[in-house]
C-alpha cells in the first residue's frame, strides 16, 4: 500500500506459528537467554480447541518451565473421571465401559514427578503466553502473514505483512523455525515433501455447549464416548471443559462434509441419541485424517517443528505432544549454536533424532484409529432384541480389549529414545522394550534421563535443562568429574556436575558418572574420563 513505510526487526530466532509448539519453543529460549520473535497470521485466540490431552512427559517439560501448576489449575475438575465408555448414543445403549480414574484421584507413577493433563489449548495457549510475558524481549506479533524468507551462510531474512494495517515487516534472524502447522508455508518454502498415508478418512469437528449433559443422558463421566452404530463406528464425542463444553467428531467422506450441506445439528442430536436435550453449536470444522513425516526437519538455518513435520490422528492424543518433544530437542541445539559452541553436526542430528519419533507415533495413532473403526456392520445393532444384546455385548468387549493399551501408553509417552543419534556415546548394553503401553526406566545413552526423587519434592530431573549435567555418584567419580568440567569449559559448553548420593537413584542409573543432555536425554556414561574432551566433542555436535 502507497505510504505504508517498512517495519524492520532483529531477533536471534524467528517463529512463525503461535500454537502451543510455537509459543512453548519461544518460552524455552527465552529461558535459555535467547529473544525471539513470533509471527501469527491469525489473531491469536482459539476459537475451536484441537488439542486437549498433555501427556506425562509433556507436563515435565511444563515443570522444566515453571508452568505444570499454572497449567493444572487451568480449569479442568481434578474430579472428573477420565473412563471411556463405548455406546450407540449418550442415551443410547452402553457397549462397555473402561474406567479410569479422575486426574485428582490418579496416584503418581515411580517413574514421574509429574501426572497426565487435560488442559484444551484456549486455557494452554493463555498459559504460555502469560509465561512468554515474563521475557518482555521475547514478542508475539499476531495478524502477521509471512510472505517468504531467503537465507544464506549468516542469517534468514523474513518479508510479513501486518494483514490490519498493510504494514510490510522484515526480519533479520540467524535462525528461522516454522511451527506453522501441516500446510506450513516454512516447509513449502523449503520444498520439502511429507512421506506416509496422505488420507485416512475425513472428519468433521463440532463443538458444542450442553450445560448438565451427562445427568441429562443418565451417563457417568468419561473422557471419551465412541459412537458405534449399526455401519460401525461414526463418531466420538470428548470431554473439552469437565463441564458443559464438547467436542462431537464424525468420520465420514469429503463429500459427506459439503460443508453447505452439513447438518451439525443433526449430529449432534444422533450422538445424543434423544432430541428432549437442549445444546448450542458452537463451532465446525473441517479436517482431513492423516499419517505424513517430513522428509527432512529442517535445511540450513531454517528449521521446522510440530505439526509442520508431522501429522497423525489424534487417536491417542500425540499430535501435540510430538511436538513438543520437538521444541524440547530443538531448543537447546538453537542455544548451543547461538552460543558458539555447537558443531556442525548439532542441528542436522536434529532430523536424525526426531523423525523417527514422529513415524513411532504417528503410526501408533493410526493404528489406533483403524482399532476405533474395526466394529463390522451390525444391520440390527439398535434393536431390543437378544440377538442385538449379544451383539453390543461381544462388540464391546472386543473394543475394550483392542483399545485398552491406548489408554495406558506410557511406553509411547516416555520411552522414545534417541537409539541411532551421532550425538548420544552408546556404551552396548542392551535396549529396554520399546512398548507402547509399558514403560521401562533407563539410563541407556539415548533414552531419558530416569526419575528418581532426591529431596522432598525435588526430583533429580529438575536439576536438567540450562546446560549439560554431570551426575557422579560416588566419591571417587568426582575426580574424573573434574576432567569433563575442564574440557567443557575449554569448549564454552555449559557444564554442572551434581554429587548425587541417593541410592535409588545410583541403581537406575547403573554407572559411577553419566553426562545428561540440556533436553534430559542421556549422552553417555561410564567410569572413566580419559576421553573426556572426545566425548564433551559428540555431544555438541563437533566430530
Amino acid at each position: 500500500m502507497v505510504g505504508l513505510t517498512e517495519k524492520v526487526l532483529t531477533a536471534p530466532v524467528a517463529i512463525v506459528g503461535a500454537g502451543p509448539v510455537g509459543l512453548s519453543l519461544a518460552l524455552d529460549l527465552a529461558q535459555r537467554g535467547i529473544d525471539s520473535v513470533v509471527l501469527e497470521k491469525e489473531d491469536g485466540q482459539v476459537t475451536h480447541p484441537r488439542a486437549g490431552f498433555v501427556s506425562v512427559r509433556s507436563m515435565e517439560f511444563f515443570r522444566r518451565w515453571g508452568i505444570a501448576q499454572a497449567v493444572r489449575e487451568s480449569g479442568f475438575p481434578d474430579d472428573f473421571a477420565l473412563s471411556i465408555e463405548f455406546c450407540t448414543s449418550l442415551s443410547g445403549h452402553t457397549l462397555a465401559r473402561d474406567e479410569y480414574p479422575a486426574l485428582g484421584a490418579t496416584p503418581l507413577a515411580d517413574w514421574s514427578p509429574e501426572k497426565k493433563q487435560r488442559c484444551p489449548q484456549h486455557w494452554l495457549d493463555p498459559v504460555l503466553k502469560t509465561a512468554l510475558r515474563d521475557y518482555p524481549r521475547s514478542r508475539l506479533l499476531v495478524d502477521t502473514r509471512v510472505e517468504g524468507f531467503e537465507q544464506d551462510g549468516e542469517q534468514v531474512r523474513v518479508r510479513a505483512t501486518n494483514t490490519r494495517s498493510g504494514e510490510a515487516l522484515t526480519i533479520h534472524a540467524s535462525y528461522l523455525v516454522g511451527c506453522d502447522g501441516g500446510t506450513s508455508t516454512i516447509r513449502s518454502g523449503l520444498g520439502i515433501e511429507m512421506e506416509g498415508q496422505g488420507h485416512l478418512n475425513y472428519s468433521m469437528s463440532v463443538l458444542f455447549s450442553c450445560p448438565g449433559l451427562l445427568e441429562l443422558c443418565g451417563k457417568k463421566p468419561a473422557e471419551r464416548f465412541l459412537l458405534i452404530g449399526p455401519e460401525g463406528t461414526w463418531g466420538n464425542v470428548t470431554v473439552i471443559d469437565g463441564r458443559e463444553v464438547w467436542r462431537l467428531t464424525v468420520y465420514g467422506t469429503a463429500s459427506k462434509f459439503d460443508m453447505d450441506a452439513f447438518d451439525a445439528r443433526a449430529w449432534v442430536l444422533r450422538a445424543l441419541g434423544t432430541d428432549r436435550i437442549a445444546f448450542e453449536v458452537v463451532s465446525i470444522l473441517p479436517w482431513k485424517r492423516a499419517e505424513l513425516v517430513a522428509e527432512s526437519y529442517g535445511r540450513g538455518r531454517v528449521l521446522l517443528a510440530g505439526d509442520s513435520v508431522h501429522t497423525m490422528s489424534p487417536t491417542g492424543g500425540m499430535g501435540m505432544n510430538t511436538g513438543l518433544g520437538d521444541v524440547f530437542d530443538l531448543g537447546w541445539k538453537l542455544q548451543a549454536m547461538l552460543e558458539g559452541w555447537g558443531g556442525s553436526a548439532l542441528l542436522p542430528a536434529y532430523t536424525q533424532e526426531r523423525k523417527p519419533i514422529a513415524v513411532r507415533n504417528a503410526a501408533y495413532s493410526t493404528h489406533n484409529y483403524k482399532t476405533w473403526v474395526s466394529p463390522p456392520r451390525c444391520e440390527y445393532l439398535l434393536e431390543d432384541s437378544g440377538r442385538a444384546e449379544t451383539a453390543r455385548r461381544e462388540i464391546g468387549e472386543q473394543m475394550k480389549r483392542a483399545t485398552e493399551y491406548e489408554w495406558q501408553s506410557w511406553g509411547l509417552q516416555m520411552g522414545y529414545r534417541y537409539e541411532d543419534s551421532p550425538l548420544c556415546v552408546a556404551d552396548g548394553t542392551p535396549a529396554t522394550p520399546d512398548e507402547y503401553s509399558r514403560y521401562v526406566q533407563t539410563a541407556r545413552p539415548g533414552s531419558r534421563a530416569p526419575h528418581a526423587w532426591i529431596a522432598p519434592g525435588r526430583s533429580i530431573i529438575d536439576l536438567f535443562g540450562k546446560g549439560f549435567t554431570l551426575l557422579a555418584f560416588d566419591a571417587a567419580a568426582m575426580g574424573a568429574a573434574d576432567a569433563f568440567a575442564r574440557a567443557a569449559a575449554s569448549r564454552g559448553v555449559p557444564l554442572d556436575v551434581q554429587r548425587i548420593d541417593a541410592a535409588q537413584a545410583a541403581e537406575l542409573y547403573a554407572a559411577p558418572l553419566v553426562l545428561v543432555r540440556p533436553d534430559g536425554h542421556v549422552a553417555w556414561r561410564g567410569s572413566r574420563a580419559d576421553d573426556a574432551a572426545a566425548i564433551i566433542d559428540t555431544v555438541r555436535g563437533a566430530f
